[in-house]
C-alpha cells in the first residue's frame, strides 16, 4: 500500500475526524445524540431503545455510530404515534407548514458543513460530493417551499404519514428532501435509517427538523423486521421506497396486495450508446464525471454499448479518461490545514462491498471477458497504514459472460463493461438488457438517428450524448419496466403522489393495472 503521491505521508485534515465531528454532533443536537449512540426519533420525543450495532467507516475501517435497531413492536408503536400526529399535522395551516419548514431549512444550511461530514465519515462521499447532497436538499425543499400553494390547491393529505424506506447513497438529497416535501404537503412522515450508513446524518438533520415542530419519525431496524410496520401497517398511507430490485419486489407486492399508494424507485442498467459517432473529445470530458461516488448511484451509467467499428475510436477517447482519476482517503492532505482534496470517488460502502465485486470481476475474467483498464493502489491518495479494504479501483472490462452478474446487472462500483454491436437492433437490445432503466444516452452525430432510436430505449430519461440525472426541482422522474412501482414523482408529481385529489385521479406512474407517462 503507498500511503504518498510524493515524499510527504497525508494526514486528516485537522478538525475533521470523526472524533470531531461527533463532539459537534453533541454540542448542536444533545437530545439525539449520547456519548456512544444516536437515539431513535418516535412519539416526537428521541427515545433510547434498540439495540445500537458496531459499525466501521468505509473511510478506513475505524469504529463510528451504528444504527440503534428497533423490534418489531417498537416499531408498531412508533407507526402508530405517528399517525396521531399525522391527524394533527394535516390540519395545520400551509402557511405554518412553509414557515416551519423555511425554517429547518435554515438550520440545515448552518449546520452545512457538518453534515457533509457525516457523509464523508458514514459513506465515505469526497468532500465535493457531500456537500453537493447537503445543497441539493436544502435548495430543492426551497423550490416548493416558494411554490407549493398551485401544487396542492384543492388536494388533500393522505390519510396515514408517509414510510420512507431509502437506500443509503444519498441521505440528504433523496431521503431528507423527500420527508421535508411530504411533511409541507400536510403529511407526517416516517424514515427507516439505511442499514449500511448515515444514520448521525440523518439523525442530526431530523434532530434539526422536530425543533422546528416537523411530525417526523425516524427509526432503525433490519427491513424484514420492520417491514410489517412501515411497509404493511395499515396506518401507513404511502410507502416511499429507494433500493434494490430483491427488495423493491417484496416491497412492490405487499403494497400491491393492499392497494397501498406507493413510490418504488428500484435499480436498472443504465446503458450509454455509441452509433456513427465523431465527437470524441466531449466523450473524453464527460466520462470522469460518470465516475463520480464511484458509480454507487440509481443513475449511474456502468454499461457502454458500442458500435463495433468505432470501438478503436472509443478507447482512444475512453481510456485516457478513466486514467485520470483520482481515488483515495476524503480527508487525506499533505498538510493539515490544506484544502479537502479533489477526488473523484473515495471507498465504496463497506469493505463486504468491495469484495463482492473484486470477486464479479475476477470470475468474468476468467469466463471470457477482457480488461480493458485496472487502476492500482499505486497512485491512491491513502494514509500511512490504513485500512483500503473497501477501495476499489476503477475497471473496465470488454464483453462481460452472460453467466456474469456484471452482464445483466447494475454493479453498484467503479466498474465499466463494454459489449459490441454491429446493427441497430442489436445496439437496442443490449441498451435494453435489464428490462427497464432509468436513464440511458445515446452518442450519435445524426439527429434523425438519435429521434428514431431514443424512443425504442427503454429508460425514463435518454439523454443525447449528455448524461441525464434524477434531477431537481421540476424535473420528473421515473423509471420503466422494473426499474420502477408507482408514482412518479419530480416537480408537481411529487406533491401529487403524497396527497388525495379527485376520487377518480390516476396519478402519472407505473402501476400493476396501468401506466401512465405525464
Amino acid at each position: 500500500m503507498t500511503s504518498t503521491l510524493n515524499s510527504t505521508p497525508f494526514v486528516v485534515k485537522s478538525g475533521t475526524t470523526w472524533d470531531d465531528a461527533w463532539q459537534r454532533c453533541l454540542a448542536v443536537a444533545p437530545e439525539a445524540f449520547r456519548d456512544d449512540r444516536v437515539l431513535n426519533l418516535w412519539n416526537a420525543a428521541w427515545q433510547a431503545d434498540g439495540r445500537a450495532l458496531p459499525a466501521t467507516s468505509p473511510v478506513d475501517g475505524s469504529p463510528i455510530a451504528g444504527p440503534p435497531r428497533l423490534d418489531r413492536d417498537a416499531a408498531h408503536r412508533a407507526v402508530r404515534a405517528s399517525l396521531d400526529q399525522h391527524r394533527a399535522w394535516r390540519h395545520v395551516p400551509l402557511d405554518e407548514r412553509r414557515a416551519r419548514v423555511a425554517a429547518t431549512l435554515d438550520a440545515l444550511t448552518q449546520h452545512r458543513e457538518l453534515l457533509a461530514l457525516l457523509l464523508v465519515w458514514e459513506i465515505g462521499k469526497p468532500w465535493r460530493l457531500a456537500q453537493a447532497d447537503v445543497d441539493r436538499a436544502i435548495d430543492g425543499v426551497r423550490w416548493y417551499v416558494d411554490g407549493i400553494e398551485p401544487m396542492v390547491a384543492g388536494r388533500a393529505p393522505l390519510d396515514g404519514p408517509v414510510s420512507n424506506i431509502a437506500s443509503w447513497n444519498y441521505p440528504m438529497s433523496v431521503l431528507v428532501h423527500a420527508l421535508l416535501v411530504q411533511a409541507l404537503a400536510g403529511n407526517a412522515v416516517i424514515a427507516k435509517t439505511p442499514t449500511d450508513g448515515g444514520v448521525a446524518c440523518l439523525t442530526l438533520a431530523c434532530a434539526l427538523a422536530a425543533r422546528e415542530g416537523i411530525p417526523v419519525t425516524l427509526v432503525s431496524g433490519s427491513g424484514g423486521e420492520l417491514s410489517e410496520a412501515l411497509v404493511k401497517a395499515p396506518e401507513i398511507g404511502c410507502v416511499s421506497f429507494v433500493g434494490g430490485r430483491d427488495t423493491g419486489a417484496a416491497v412492490a407486492t405487499a403494497v400491491a396486495d393492499l392497494g397501498k399508494r406507493h413510490i418504488l424507485e428500484q435499480e436498472g442498467l443504465n446503458t450509454w450508446g455509441i452509433w456513427n459517432y465523431s465527437d470524441w473529445d466531449t466523450l473524453t470530458a464527460v466520462i470522469p464525471k460518470l465516475f463520480d461516488y464511484g458509480k454507487q448511484r440509481c443513475t449511474a451509467y456502468p454499461r457502454f454499448v458500442v458500435q463495433r467499428e468505432l470501438f478503436d475510436a472509443f478507447l482512444a477517447a475512453y481510456l485516457p479518461a478513466v486514467r485520470s482519476l483520482t481515488v483515495g482517503h476524503p480527508l487525506a492532505v499533505a498538510h493539515a490545514d490544506d484544502p479537502y482534496p479533489a477526488l473523484d470517488f473515495g471507498p465504496v460502502i463497506n469493505a463486504a462491498k468491495a469484495k463482492e465485486l473484486h470477486d464479479q470481476i475476477a470470475e468474468a475474467i476468467n469466463r471470457g471477458a477482457v480488461p480493458l483498464h485496472r487502476g492500482t493502489h499505486a497512485d491512491a491518495r491513502f494514509l500511512p497504514g490504513q485500512d483500503t479494504s473497501a477501495y476499489v479501483q476503477p475497471v473496465t472490462l470488454l464483453n462481460p459472460p452472460p453467466s456474469s452478474p456484471l452482464h445483466h446487472a447494475e454493479p453498484f462500483g467503479p466498474v465499466d463493461t463494454i459489449v459490441l454491436v454491429d446493427t441497430e437492433a442489436e445496439l437496442l437490445a443490449a441498451m435494453n438488457a435489464s428490462n427497464g432503466a432509468l436513464v440511458a444516452t445515446l452518442s450519435t452525430d445524426d439527429q434523425s438517428t438519435f429521434d428514431r432510436l431514443a424512443p425504442q430505449i427503454r429508460a425514463f430519461k435518454v439523454g443525447h450524448g449528455k448524461p441525464r440525472s434524477r434531477g431537481d426541482r421540476d424535473e420528473l422522474f421515473g423509471g420503466f419496466g422494473a426499474s420502477w412501482r408507482g408514482a412518479f414523482v419530480g416537480g408537481e408529481l411529487l406533491v401529487r403522489a403524497v396527497t388525495q385529489g379527485p376520487a377518480d385521479e390516476r396519478l402519472p406512474g407505473n402501476f400493476p393495472e396501468y401506466q401512465l407517462m405525464p
